[in-house]
């Protein structure tokens, strides 16, 4: 739960992703130490129908497209990056579409 993270003493964070495709719409806490935020919203994997393959594909899917996210995000040259270009990049990483997975269910 985000409470953990807004509570006094609460860690320090530098960055926030919501994923959750509700959560584009909802209002996010105020973070302690005002971290980058961006919405890399994913479909809900829990809410695949069909049968069991299907759905464990869609959990594979979900983690391949996270995956690709972090990969791309710990590649930027954030030292080099000012806050504006950073808070630009990390939503277009957002809103990229991820590379179609090369396997079906």
């Amino acid at each position: 739960s985000w409470e953990e993270f807004t509570a006094p003493n609460a860690p320090a964070l530098d960055f926030v992703f919501t994923v959750c495709d509700d959560a584009a719409d909802e209002v996010c806490p105020v973070w302690p130490g005002q971290p980058m935020t961006a919405h890399w919203g994913l479909p809900d994997p829990s809410m695949a129908t069909g049968n069991e393959a299907e759905r464990a594909f869609a959990f594979a899917d979900a983690h391949r497209m996270l995956n690709q996210r972090i990969g791309i995000f710990v590649s930027l040259p954030l030292s080099s990056l000012d806050k504006l270009s950073l808070q630009r990049r990390l939503d277009e990483i957002g809103r990229a579409k991820s590379r179609p997975s090369s396997q079906k269910a």
